[in-house]
């Protein structure tokens, strides 16, 4: 309601419920003012100009805050560690690595972040003399990648880097009490910061070996990173060294003082330029310096957070990050919300110029040269459930929002020919809809080490396929992702060099090329190899038991039982039993980095557009289990592991396809994969939300959304009127039923007092 209403109605509050005394006014009897304050109550909030069901402060509204969701806490907000795209979603924006893609260009363009320039690698032989640019790989001894970043760059403000007037940290010599009735990082009232430095960047490389982070992509990079494995192992010795000096139960974390120990890989040349040297040819590192590993992390973080009685009240980097993006996470409550607001030192960058043709027409470039981020505050609520969120959403209360497979039909409507739109109601509200093919992979994994589904033997072989052709993926598209998706041939989604399309491209282990297209082989051949893998109608031939196989999910909330017992019907078509063992995704990680999955489903988004990003998940010296890499399945062919040291560093052409053509086929052969699918992403968003460009590559997009409050503001109110007429039948309802007692008390209160004939008693 308009605010002239407002004060209308609050001008009909009678003289006896408000605090002015009014001899002359109207007086309403006591049986009728609760009822009567309720209704006045209600219609005052109703004229407010903010939706009672709101989910956000009133103060709120009208900000340039951009409104999302998570549905389960982030484990790991150290950048050395992460390596979840729900982590991505928060640590991106408040971290900074040297390189970021280009938000609008396509193909996927690498660009300056805090870096002055795209760095181009040096190499050299065996002997140091430089070798040209077009050098063969086996030639190259070494890579050297000189990285200069822009200066004036500085941290957020934290309490790390506060110091008092001499100079001195104020928070580097506490103890146990002294962090007394500290429960959040706000309550260090005293900040600080710093100017970026080249030495920020060394010291972060030096974290991935640091051996109570246990980063996954550790063994990854000592292959590369000259001295980065016997580093590792240095380290290792000095923490097991302060370790057994202090005690088991010593007060506090070990401090490891990695400035204490250099690292022949990672130099520092002068404030602003560090060097990183590799172990030979490895042309995709230049996408890595792009990913939050190899954002800098000052020395005082470690210092801060590494003291005594932090630790316990999860006062630590993996909870608190502390970067020079443009956000800053104010806010950590994972079981609410998680707030991310402008960086108040965050240097100058700019919505690009420029990008694709297409993109001025689609307004993509109407914010250009505006300085960045677009938005002040970000704030994440917990939704658990896809219904509260979807509801919320077509409230307008979340500014964008995926497609689940139970609103599919509200949202989507696809044309004759395929072509895909939103429906009416949609349109109606000012949605948008923005679609892309994934470079990503969902896929189901054998755990290699299993006595029962694991193994190189032809039987084991024969199981994984068997059970490879009973789990129809087509049929799994269908009913749950409204056709989003498609089914996984390899390794290999669409997009990446090395996919091949059509019959070059199928799965003969698991489908049969008909007429121009794969067809799902049929049960039949599942069933014979499920018997040639000893266990004829699903009973083994040693015990004359039953095949039973477990099966690790993380499934979170009533929506996923139709999925869970659909797995169940796809292994029954073998006689097999399948048992779902659900935990949250946290304890999921743990399981699987012990080797105890035997069964698991899990995906992997691409970091950079390259195959090796895909192909080294089944690298056998990046096995989970023993290197604590992304090798989920610990799979570990000697063949595949050759021939994917000769690809990874080879440059795009015929040669390096033939390799990947074969290491396809052996991995298909082998089946440590359960293909599945590579999705399509569907992303609705409202018509105040600007600058929806799907980028699959960059984590770090947020700065670029930008949000018009106001009309925001005016459809949240339009869609959330409040319905009044049950609250003033309720009302009246509570009028009727005290009439009996209000007429009583009007008559004993007008009642003329009796005279006494015989006058005043004595």
């Amino acid at each position: 309601m308009p605010t002239c209403i407002r004060h209308k109605v609050w001008r009909m509050i009678p003289a006896c419920l408000s605090r002015r005394k009014s001899p002359g006014g109207f007086c309403l009897p006591r049986p009728f003012r609760p009822g009567f304050l309720c209704l006045t109550a209600a219609l005052i909030s109703a004229c407010a100009g903010h939706p009672w069901n709101s989910p956000y402060p009133a103060g709120e509204s009208g900000r340039q805050t951009l409104y999302s969701a998570f549905t389960e806490r982030p484990k790991h907000l150290d950048p050395a560690v992460s390596y979840s795209s729900n982590e991505y979603a928060l640590i991106a924006q408040i971290y900074e690595p040297p390189l970021q893609y280009h938000f609008l260009k396509r193909p996927y363009t690498l660009v300056p972040l805090t870096a002055s320039e795209i760095p181009r690698p040096a190499y050299f032989d065996a002997a140091g003399r430089p070798l040209a640019d077009h050098a063969p790989a086996e030639r190259i001894a070494t890579s050297v990648y000189e990285i200069r970043i822009r200066p004036g760059i500085r941290y957020q403000p934290h309490p790390a880097l506060a110091r008092d007037a001499d100079g001195r940290f104020l928070y580097h010599s506490m103890g146990a009490a002294d962090v007394v009735g500290k429960h959040r990082l706000a309550d260090f009232t005293g900040t600080g910061t710093r100017e970026l430095v080249a030495a920020d960047y060394v010291y972060q490389i030096k974290r991935l070996a640091h051996p109570r982070l246990h980063s996954p992509i550790l063994g990854l990079m000592s292959v590369y990173i000259a001295g980065l494995k016997e580093y590792a192992q240095q380290l290792s010795h000095a923490y097991a060294r302060l370790i057994k000096e202090r005690g088991e139960n010593g007060p506090g974390p070990v401090r490891l003082d990695l400035e204490q120990f250099s690292l022949a890989g990672a130099q520092v040349v002068d404030r602003y330029t560090y060097r990183i040297i590799l172990k030979g040819k490895y042309p995709q590192f230049v996408y890595w310096l792009a990913m939050p590993f190899f954002a800098p992390i000052p020395p005082e973080a470690d210092a801060f957070y590494d003291q005594p009685g932090m630790t316990e009240k999860n006062l630590i980097l993996d909870w608190y990050p502390i970067g020079t993006g443009p956000f800053m996470l104010t806010v950590n409550d994972p079981n609410r919300r998680m707030v991310m607001e402008r960086n108040p030192n965050f240097h100058e960058e700019a919505y690009p110029a420029e990008g694709m043709p297409e993109d001025a027409v689609a307004g993509l470039l109407a914010d250009a040269g505006k300085p960045l981020p677009l938005v002040n505050k970000v704030v994440f609520s917990l939704e658990k459930e896809t219904i509260p969120y979807w509801n919320k959403f077509l409230q307008g209360y979340y500014d964008a929002s995926g497609v689940s497979s139970e609103s599919f039909d509200q949202v989507v409507r696809l044309g004759g020919s395929g072509q895909v739109g939103l429906t009416e109601a949609m349109q109606a509200q000012g949605i948008h809809l923005a679609t892309s093919v994934q470079t990503s992979t969902m896929y189901m994994g054998f755990n290699m080490r299993d006595p029962v589904v694991g193994g190189y033997g032809e039987k084991a072989r024969k199981l994984r396929q068997a059970i490879s052709i009973a789990v129809d993926y087509e049929e799994y598209i269908a009913i749950f992702t409204n056709g989003r998706g498609i089914p996984s041939q390899g390794p290999l989604p669409p997009g990446l060099f090395g996919h091949r399309e059509g019959r070059q491209g199928f799965n003969p282990y698991v489908y049969d090329w008909v007429g121009n297209s794969a067809q799902r082989k049929p049960i039949a051949q599942a069933r014979r190899l499920i018997g040639e893998a000893g266990y004829y109608n699903g009973v083994s031939d040693q015990t004359g038991t039953p095949l039973v196989l477990n099966f690790d999910v993380t499934a979170a909330g009533p929506d996923d039982k139709a999925r869970l017992d659909w797995y169940r019907k796809q292994f029954a078509k073998l006689n097999v039993q399948l048992v779902i063992r659900n935990t949250d995704y946290n304890r999921f990680q743990d399981k699987m980095a012990k080797g105890n999955a035997q069964i698991f489903l899990w995906g992997w988004n691409a970091d950079y557009p390259d195959p090796e990003n895909f192909m080294f998940l089944l690298h056998g010296p990046q096995s989970k289990v023993k290197a604590s890499g992304e090798n989920a399945a610990n799979y570990d062919n000697p063949e595949f592991n050759s021939l994917f040291d000769q690809m990874k560093n080879m440059d795009n052409g015929p040669t390096r396809q033939e390799i990947i053509d074969r290491m396809v086929e052996i991995a298909r052969r082998d089946a440590p994969w359960l293909w599945g699918l590579h999705p399509k992403s569907f992303t609705l968003y409202h018509g105040w939300y600007f600058n929806a460009k799907p980028n699959l590559m960059a984590n770090n997009t947020l700065k670029y959304i930008r949000i018009d409050p106001a009309q925001r503001t005016v459809k949240q109110n339009r869609w959330n009127q409040p319905v009044l007429w049950p609250l003033g039948i309720v009302v009246l309802f509570i009028l009727a039923g005290t009439i009996p007692a209000v007429l009583t008390y009007i008559r004993k209160e007008h009642r003329p007092a009796r005279r006494n004939p015989e006058g005043p008693r004595p």
